[in-house]
Order: structure tokens, then C-alpha cells, then sequence
């Protein structure tokens, strides 16, 4: 009689399949598809790679199944753009995937909306805890009403993160002052900002970076030189437009996002200057439009994606021990950011003569 293999996953790849692949044990790999702690980050980095690379899927009926309860989580977002949403949700689909737990979506305009959308995901036998990402991790209203509903919570952030809640963020600062020392680096004197949403923490960080660079090489800041954006592509124009018609004369822009910075390429090429060879222009986030343009933009890659996926694996450690009845621990994770360098930069042009 022939002997039964063994049974496989619907992509025929099975748990023993990543670990032999990772280098590690299969409860290791138990151990990060389900969250659990335990487990170092650069192990649980090579865990997710394997997966992603043999396409691992896990029998998720077999595991809700086994599992006491399903964890629903919550994610609410207001005011984002489409790329950061898509790569947001990108992240947590994935992560929520792998550890057998199901999301709700809510999205709000205001702050009503807010309260009522909160409201909605905790009521009885609603979600076991929520993810904040910006703006909402920025809103006092927001922060207040998931603490009074007394769920597990982390938040999507940048900067330092509020007291009480658990934050998965990289150094916006940080990141836009090596962006700003980048400009510096090719000779750029005259670099122009555009500044995001100013509800946003990470319009401040990242502000506070292109300030910090210019004023250690010894370079003030003026009025002329610095244009208010709402991370919209619009805004971008708006502001570009501002930037490159007040006479000042920037050799260079760093737009606070992305799509800020493509309108100002395309501003600037409508006003006939060549990018980089006229103009300099450097974005950050590193969304999909980075490349999808012309030129390519030079920005700061922000891990969005891996960031949802943090949160994720974060909020269900917090709601586990929760169920155990221990005290959730708080936990900050500092993401690394990469500073991606393409067409749309080059060092400034010797005036003639």
C-alpha cells in the first residue's frame, strides 16, 4: 500500500517547508505567523521573507478552528492618500492573513466621525483592538475615545508616539535632514520646501529635518523659500508654483511627499526647466508615483507596508495578553528608512561666466 504524503498547504509549501528555507525551527515559524513574541526581529525578518518567497499560505480554517476566539481588528483611516492607503492596507491584509484574524475597515471625515466610527467598531461583540494610522494617530479626539473604550490600540506613526499606546513609526527627522544633507552634498544652496498637512506630526518631523540640515551648514531659512502643502497632489502645484514664481529661484525642491513632488516636476517643466539639469526635486514616502514618473523621484522610502504589518503582529500580542488577563506591554518599533537616490537629483549646475 503506498504511503500517504503529507499534507500540504493549498500552494503545496508546509510550515517545515519555511523553516528549512528560513534556517529556523517550524515553531519559530508558528511562533512570527502568529504573533507571538519570543521571537527576534531580524529571525522574524528572514521568517516573512521565506514566506513571501515559497508563497506560504496557511490553512487558516484549520487554525480558526483551533483558535479559542477570532480577532477581529479595526483600522481607521480619514484623509490619507490613495498611495499610502494601498500600501497600508497592503501590509495589514498580508500580516492578518498570516495570523488567521480578520479586519474592519472604518473610514471618517471629522471629528464626529471619528467618535461615531470608534463607537461603531467597540460596541459589544465588536472589534478586540484598533490601528490608528495617520492622521488619526494625531487626533486627541480619536486617542481619548479608543482609551475610554478600554481596547488594545497601535498606532501608525511618526515622532515620538502618545503615552498609553503601543507605535510602529520611522525617524521623519532624521529622514529629512540626510534628504536635506543630500541636496546640500551636490552643491545645492538654495533649497525650497514644501511642507505638508499641518495636522499631521510628521509635516513637523520632516520640517524639523530640512531646518536642522540647512542651519548646521551654517544656511538660514526665509519666507520665500518654504511653501505650504496638504500632501495632495494639487497642493504640490499650488505650492511649486509659489516656490518658482516669487523670484527667489531655488536650485533645488524637497517636497514633504510624494505627490507633492511630482507636481512640482510638472510645474516645473511646464515653466520649461529641465529636471534634474535646471532644478533639483526630491519627494519622500517612495510611494509607487516615485517611479511611475519622469524623471524618476529621489525620496525617502518609508516601509508602509511593513509598518501596517508590525502593527498587526503588535496589536494581536496586546490583545492575547489582554485575553490571559496580563497588562499589555506598550512597545515602540523604530522602522529604518532608506534614502533612495534616482534621475530626478543631480548635483547644481556652475552658473556661466
Amino acid at each position: 500500500m503506498a504511503r500517504k504524503s503529507p499534507r500540504r498547504s493549498g500552494s503545496g509549501v508546509t510550515i517545515h517547508d519555511v523553516a528549512r528555507h528560513a534556517g529556523v525551527s517550524p515553531m519559530t515559524v508558528s511562533r512570527v505567523i502568529n504573533s507571538e513574541g519570543r521571537v527576534r526581529p531580524e529571525t522574524r525578518d528572514k521568517v516573512n521573507l521565506s514566506i513571501k518567497s515559497l508563497r506560504y499560505s496557511p490553512n487558516l480554517a484549520a487554525r480558526n478552528l483551533a483558535s479559542a476566539e477570532t480577532v477581529l481588528i479595526g483600522i481607521l483611516y480619514a484623509n490619507s492618500t490613495a498611495a499610502y492607503l494601498s500600501e497600508l492596507l497592503l501590509g495589514a491584509l498580508e500580516q492578518s492573513s498570516l495570523s488567521g484574524c480578520q479586519l474592519v475597515l472604518e473610514q471618517c471625515e471629522d471629528v464626529e466621525s471619528e467618535k461615531r466610527a470608534i463607537q461603531r467598531l467597540t460596541a459589544t461583540g465588536g472589534i478586540d483592538g484598533i490601528i490608528l494610522p495617520a492622521p488619526l494617530c494625531d487626533s486627541q479626539e480619536a486617542l481619548k475615545a479608543v482609551a475610554d473604550a478600554g481596547i488594545p490600540a497601535v498606532l501608525v506613526t511618526s515622532g515620538p508616539p502618545s503615552p498609553g499606546f503601543s507605535a510602529v513609526s520611522i525617524n521623519d527627522f532624521e529622514a529629512s535632514r540626510e534628504m536635506t544633507r543630500h541636496l546640500l552634498s551636490l552643491g545645492h544652496k538654495r533649497v525650497a520646501f514644501i511642507n505638508g498637512h499641518p495636522g499631521h506630526t510628521a509635516t513637523g518631523q520632516r520640517f524639523r529635518g530640512y531646518i536642522e540640515g540647512l542651519t548646521e551648514a551654517g544656511l538660514s531659512v526665509g519666507p520665500d523659500q518654504v511653501a505650504q502643502g496638504f500632501f495632495t497632489y494639487r497642493s504640490g502645484l499650488e505650492a511649486a508654483e509659489r516656490l518658482l514664481g516669487n523670484g527667489w529661484n531655488p536650485t533645488a525642491i524637497f517636497a514633504s511627499n510624494d505627490d507633492m513632488a511630482a507636481a512640482t516636476i510638472a510645474v516645473a517643466h511646464r515653466r520649461g526647466l529641465d529636471v534634474p539639469r535646471d532644478i533639483a526635486v526630491v519627494g519622500f514616502d517612495d510611494t509607487p508615483l516615485a517611479t511611475m514618473i519622469w524623471p524618476e523621484l529621489t525620496t525617502v522610502r518609508r516601509p508602509i507596508s511593513d509598518m501596517a504589518r508590525q502593527a498587526v503582529r503588535l496589536l494581536i500580542e496586546q490583545i492575547r495578553a489582554k485575553r490571559t488577563g496580563a497588562v499589555p506591554q506598550m512597545v515602540h518599533q523604530l522602522l529604518d528608512y532608506t534614502l533612495i537616490k534616482r534621475e530626478s537629483s543631480a548635483p547644481r549646475r556652475k552658473a556661466k561666466g
